[in-house]
């Protein structure tokens, strides 16, 4: 299912659309206060050992550095395709452009983001950051 950022299917989209907006207070209304959530990036120098939360408040402060050190302009969704795996499993293909501080230079990657969520809230992410070019 491709998904359009203003009518998000599942959990995790309006997560990403909520990313993508700003939109902090959103993003977390749709993600669990006990989440497990990390990002990796795929054959890139980048020193990603801080993207990691164990919980909301972690979130917000590894947003808060997200937005200083990576996206300091924002991020556009080119693109997302969720499809459902089975028992509130979910893989998303996340397709944006932004300003990417850490080269200095404008950007598109491809992520895939494997999510499970309870009750409307995100309570596994794990995104793999596959391209930046």
């Amino acid at each position: 299912m491709t998904t359009n950022p203003a009518t998000p299917t599942y959990p995790i989209d309006h997560v990403i659309a909520a990313f993508a907006r700003g939109d902090v207070a959103t993003l977390l209304a749709h993600v669990a206060d006990g989440v497990d959530l990390r990002i990796d990036h795929y054959q890139d120098g980048a020193d990603t050992s801080w993207q990691v939360a164990r919980d909301k408040q972690g979130l917000v402060a590894m947003l808060q550095r997200l937005a200083v050190e990576v996206f300091p302009r924002g991020t556009q969704i080119l693109h997302t395709h969720s499809q459902p795996l089975g028992n509130d499993w979910v893989l998303t293909q996340f397709h944006q452009r932004f300003f990417y501080a850490v080269q200095q230079r404008e950007v598109e990657s491809l992520t895939w983001i494997v999510s499970h969520s309870q009750n409307g809230q995100v309570d596994y992410f794990r995104e793999n950051v596959t391209t930046i070019a």
